[in-house]
């Protein structure tokens, strides 16, 4: 008998449609709801993969309206940065001419009557018409997530209604134009859902081309996979419970309603049965209905299609060939009814060039598809991968060569510059989506599907929704709009008018006190010293800093030296007054990933990933203190130089003594910036150190200016740190008067991660799985897995512990240890007396055994 679990909501499938499906019922419903992936990573069509250890492509997500919508708004919170396109967003390629598409439905209607002055008064009426199928098609989809009473009456009403809805879009521009390549035109981009003009519904064709894209496109800023990232990271602080691996073999039905799915592990073989009496299926129509043993009611609809993908690697730019990120659509013909007939390779042909797009792409990539007949491939349908003959391999090789024919045609000297190209076929999406044969947007966009009562959000079987593109229409917003509709279905009246509510408004808005995440523009760089950097970031829209920070603040960076960005935090070194932009500044480590790139390679013009503000070693102005002790080792002047900033903003008056010290005068960091602020600052008192010269920081530095009612800023290395707050103490400082904010190099997060391994291993060997943490007060012992950090067991089960950094440049954490045993980088801290008093940092200790703690 299989292990049994329970959930109130089970979500089959990580798409952006389940995933819409899952925050919404969470949200909204109160429930608790446990998304199945059964691929290895979530997110559906938004996840990317990487090959050649530089090159990133999206797996779907190609280019989204510009204006985002209330759909995306919300699921993103109105966190989405997008980059918009070129304003003539989409190229058309006929064999006799071509149209470019521009950005808004009123010059495209303009450009249409000047390039068909003849047929002007049809082109306003067919924009009425298809403003009428627009409507059509959201009046069908809604009324298909009510129950079966409503469908029944509502259905035939929407068909009699909106007739050019369930029209054919060749039989729409038939009857609208009489010149064959207006009809051409306005009938092309049948890609964008799936379905050639003469079979698809003109609803599905008036809703994507010729309305959801008409006010311009944008592709995501950092890729699809940033949408994807804050997409989970929302649903997670909704309590959503995310499973990748996790194959549903069945949606169990008893008595003609849900009550559970049997479900297989795949990474571990082990098969579970998860109780519910909801389920939303985000896998498609017909995979759906295989679930529950009841594709044969879905034989009345007609045969979807798939497609091949292929990605390509440049060396160079393709900017290089007069392109600006527009896509291109290559027509074999005006009458696009033979495409499928035409060997793969040679049917409508889509180009999309993301990194031209994508302002955080290192390395440039293309990605053309084209939509075939699934049966090309039937012929090794049903081997593996790595069991596929040389045929199939042979098959790929010519059918990439071909297409990359189709691109040095039109620009010669085009295939020069590919570096890598791998090709997707029908089996590859059947494989990695698990969509039947291999479709790429799910149920054909057919009159057909808009009559069947089965293509909707709803079931025969009560508690069983669907999501996704079949639930509403094509493409990833498409799906999200069919994950709403599910939502729909599932969550009570009462429950609705908040839903709605919110997603009109476009999700929640970022608390001040939360730090804000997104992609901040490379404005600029200076050398400012032979081993020091300064690096300007601004808004990617050139307006206002989408946050604020405090004097002394730092950002974290994400930085693309390979295929997987590392994580790097550097200290803020502008004032907080300014609005436009904010500086760091960083010094290249030998050997220094991070700075290493920052110094060589990093360039004006990218975006970066930053989250911030971050860190608690801030001064406000009107803080009152006799003297404000600034002390900094190197680039640790580099904080301290915000606060010299916001002290001469605010009119600061009161005395300022800065200790900066350097090895060599070549290292003497903000010289002039410093000059200049003394005439703001008439209580500022400056001395430099240069330690080859004149020695270090020391008790006798210190004497004139440290006494019990200094406040003391201290930035540097840890050794140095570690002297001062001593000699601070002994000259009467009170410990909680004393900030300080350590260096926290690349490799030191790579240490702990590496000493935790080891602690792992040492406790597995010897039969440990858990350390206890008992505290001096009045909290419980509280359980430490053997690796984690004395902060990340707190964390787990929820004991409050101060924090900001985790990586040990901040100092929050302090922590007493009392007793124990234990390993630990005290990074220059603490004092050596409050060491021999047990004071340590409990984001950088490591228990080996049982610990007692104190505060």
């Amino acid at each position: 008998m299989a292990p049994h679990e329970e959930a109130d909501v089970v979500v089959i499938g990580s798409g952006m449609g389940g995933l819409a499906a899952a925050r919404a019922i969470a949200q909204f419903g109160g429930k608790r709801v446990l998304v199945l992936e059964q691929h290895y990573t979530l997110g559906g069509m938004t996840h990317e993969f990487s090959r050649a250890g530089r090159y990133r492509f999206g797996t779907g997500l190609h280019y989204v309206s510009a204006s985002a919508g209330p759909f995306l708004g919300f699921m993103t919170d109105g966190r989405a940065q997008l980059s918009p396109l070129p304003d003539e967003y989409d190229a058309l390629h006929f064999p006799e001419f071509d149209f470019a598409v521009p950005a808004t439905k009123d010059r495209f209607r303009a450009r249409l009557k000047e390039r068909f002055p003849a047929e002007a008064d049809a082109i306003d009426g067919f924009f009425r018409t298809t403003r009428w199928a627009m409507a059509g098609l959201t009046a069908r989809n809604v009324i298909a997530s009510f129950p079966s009473g409503v469908r029944k009456a509502g259905a035939p009403l929407v068909r009699l209604l909106f007739p050019s809805a369930y029209r054919s879009v060749r039989d729409q521009v038939s009857r609208s134009f009489r010149d064959p390549r207006l009809r051409a035109v306005l009938a092309a981009r049948w890609g964008l859902y799936g379905t050639e003009p003469a079979a698809s519904a003109f609803g599905y064709h008036a809703a994507v081309p010729l309305t959801y894209f008409m006010e311009g496109t944008a592709h995501p800023v950092g890729g699809p996979q940033e949408l994807n990232r804050v997409v989970l990271e929302i649903l997670q602080r909704h309590g959503v419970e995310l499973r990748a691996r996790q194959r549903v073999h069945e949606v169990v039905v008893e008595d003609g309603r849900v009550a559970g799915v049997d479900v297989e592990d795949t990474a571990t073989g082990r098969r579970y049965r998860v109780r519910t009496n909801t389920v939303v299926s985000a896998t498609g129509v017909r995979n759906t209905y295989a679930l529950i043993g009841k594709s044969h009611e879905l034989a009345d609809l007609p045969e979807e299609r798939s497609a091949v993908m292929l990605f390509l690697g440049l060396d160079r730019s393709p900017a290089e060939f007069g392109l600006r990120g527009e896509n291109h659509w290559f027509m074999p013909d005006l009458d696009e009814h033979g495409s499928f007939h035409r060997p793969p390779g040679e049917g409508t042909l889509y180009v999309s060039f993301a990194s031209l797009n994508n302002p955080a792409a290192r390395f440039h990539t293309v990605e053309l598809l084209e939509l075939i007949d699934p049966k090309v491939v039937d012929r090794w349908r049903g081997t593996s991968e790595d069991e596929r003959p040389d045929s199939y391999r042979k098959f790929k090789d010519e059918l990439t060569e071909r297409l990359l024919a189709r691109l040095e045609e039109r620009w010669p000297g085009f295939r020069e510059t590919v570096a890598f190209a791998e090709l997707a076929t029908p089996l590859s999406f059947e494989t990695y989506q698990r969509s039947v044969r291999g479709s790429f947007y799910g149920l054909a966009a057919t009159p057909q599907r808009l009559r069947s009562a089965r293509a909707g959000c709803r079931t025969p079987v009560k508690g069983l929704f669907v999501a996704g593109q079949d639930a509403w229409g094509s493409g990833v917003v498409g799906a999200l709009a069919g994950g709403l509709m599910a939502a729909n279905a599932v969550l009570k009246p009462r429950q609705l008018g908040t839903m709605w509510q919110a997603i009109r408004a476009g999700g929640v808005t970022r608390e001040p006190a939360t730090p804000w995440e997104g992609y901040l523009r490379v404005a600029g760089t200076e050398a400012v010293t032979p081993t020091v950097r300064r690096i300007r970031l601004e808004p990617l829209t050139g307006n206002a800093m989408p946050f604020s920070f405090a004097a002394g603040q730092y950002v974290k960076i994400e930085l693309p030296v390979a295929v997987e960005p590392i994580e790097r935090s550097y200290s803020i070194c502008s004032g907080p007054g300014e609005d436009g932009f904010v500086e760091i500044a960083v010094k290249h480590e030998p050997d220094g990933l991070g700075s290493g790139f920052l110094h060589e390679e990093l360039e004006a013009g990218p975006a970066l990933r930053v989250s911030g503000p971050h860190g608690e070693f801030t001064w406000d102005p009107g803080t009152e203190e006799s003297t404000l002790l600034l002390i900094a080792g190197g680039v640790g002047v580099t904080p301290l130089m915000s606060v010299l900033l916001a002290a001469a903003d605010a009119g600061h008056t009161g005395r300022i003594v800065l200790l900066a010290s350097y090895r060599t005068e070549d290292e003497v960091l903000f010289g002039p910036e410093i000059a200049a602020l003394r005439s703001r600052l008439p209580g500022l008192e400056v001395s430099v150190f240069i330690t080859d010269r004149t020695g270090r920081i020391g008790f006798d530095a210190l004497l004139p200016h440290a006494g019990p009612t200094t406040r003391v800023h201290l930035c540097g290395p840890a050794p140095m740190m570690q002297d001062l707050i001593g000699c601070l103490r002994e000259l009467g400082v009170p410990r909680e008067a004393i900030r300080t904010e350590a260096f926290v190099s690349g490799r030191s997060k790579e240490t702990r991660r590496e000493r935790a391994h080891a602690i792992a291993l040492a406790a597995a060997e010897a039969g440990v799985t858990e350390f206890r943490i008992g505290t001096a007060g009045d909290t419980p012992a509280f359980p430490c897995n053997p690796g984690q950090s004395i902060l990340d067991a707190a964390n787990a089960v929820g004991v409050a512990m101060p924090q900001s950094c985790g990586e040990g440049a901040c100092g929050t954490c302090r922590v007493r240890v009392l007793s124990g045993r234990y390993e630990t980088d005290d990074r220059g801290m603490f004092s050596a007396d409050e060491l021999a008093a047990g004071w340590r940092l409990a984001c950088q200790t490591l228990p080996t055994g049982d610990l007692v703690i104190g505060q």
